[in-house]
This record gives C-alpha cells, structure tokens and sequence, in this order.
C-alpha cells in the first residue's frame, strides 16, 4: 500500500454551523483554514450511511430491483440498498435488513467488498458493499413509502450493462464490478 504525506494540502476546520435539519441531509456551513493560510466557505451535507448489498445465487444470477428516484426524475436498476438507521446501526445487521425487505432473500455469506464515499465534494456519505451469496428466498416486505421490481440476471449481463453505460448509480457500478471481480478471482 502507497503512504503520502497529505500534509501539505490538508484544510483544517475552524467552525460549523447546522443550517439544516432534515429526514435525510443535515447542511453544516463549515469553516476551514487552507494550507496557505487563508479562509473557506464549506457546505457539508451530513448523511447517517447506508449499505448496500450483491446478492449473487449458485447459478451466477445477480437479483437487482427497478426504482423511481426522484432527484434524477426516473426509474434506475440498481443493488439493493437502504440507509442505516442511525450512525450506531452495524452495517452488515443494515444489509442484511435491506437484502430482506428489498428482495425477499437471506444470505448465508456475506463479504465486505468496500466503503463508497458517494460524493465527497459535498458530502460525507459513506455506503458499505456487500456481497451476498447462499441465498435463500422469502418473502419480500418493502417500506411502506417503497415502491421496486425485483429484477433477476446474470452477473455478466449486469456487469455488461454497466460497462455500455446503462447503468448509472454509482453503488451499483461499483458493487457490480467489484463482485465481478471476487467471484472471479475465487475461480
């Protein structure tokens, strides 16, 4: 693993100001010292995290739901995937609770893949990927306020998807493609 010295490009912050509390974004106005010196304006959005999860079967199959996404204005394929319930919450105990709502299915293994900082411009979410295999399937209980098609293929077809550009949510990409590479790299 490579080690820098950031040292010299770190900001350090000097205040904060909640601006907003919201159901899923809290705004923080932040102040930082930049290396030269000088002062910045940050807005920060806070986000409690999610996890997100792979399911995989024996046959190779990859189960993806269909959902509207309001900020984007359109119906996105993507991995299943829910927001913690609070920064406490243990993010396999949140997959797993997602996996099971989302879906209808339980695991047997499950494997870290990564933490996804999913905007780092802005904001601080961080979604842990999962995958999910020794699948076996109940029935599916989404939220109230969750309306999704359970959508199942190969993962190669997934993986094929997003590589011509056909699927755009940054969690699904990376999930995809980093369970592409573990299964295959397992043999």
């Amino acid at each position: 693993m490579r080690v820098y010295d950031d040292s010299a490009i770190m900001e350090t912050n000097i205040s904060n100001e909640r601006v907003y509390d919201g159901i899923i974004l809290h705004i923080d106005h932040a102040t930082n010292r930049l290396p030269n010196g000088r002062l910045a304006k940050r807005e920060i959005a806070r986000h409690v995290g999610a996890s997100a999860i792979v399911p995989v079967d024996e046959d190779g199959q990859v189960t993806l739901v269909r959902q509207f996404r309001a900020p984007v204005d359109r119906v996105l394929l993507e991995i299943p995937a829910g927001k913690l319930d609070s920064k406490q919450e243990d993010r396999l105990e949140a997959a797993k609770r997602e996996l099971a709502e989302e879906t209808g299915l339980e695991a047997a293994n499950w494997i870290h893949l990564d933490d996804l900082l999913t905007t780092v411009g802005f904001c601080d979410e961080r979604i842990s990927i999962y995958l999910a295999t020794g699948l076996t399937r109940h029935r599916q209980h989404p939220d109230e306020d969750e309306f999704l098609n359970v959508v199942r293929m190969p993962l190669e077809e997934a993986v094929d998807l997003v590589v011509s550009d056909q699927i755009h949510d940054s969690k699904t990409v990376a999930g995809l493609l980093l369970a592409e590479r573990m299964l295959r790299s397992k043999g």
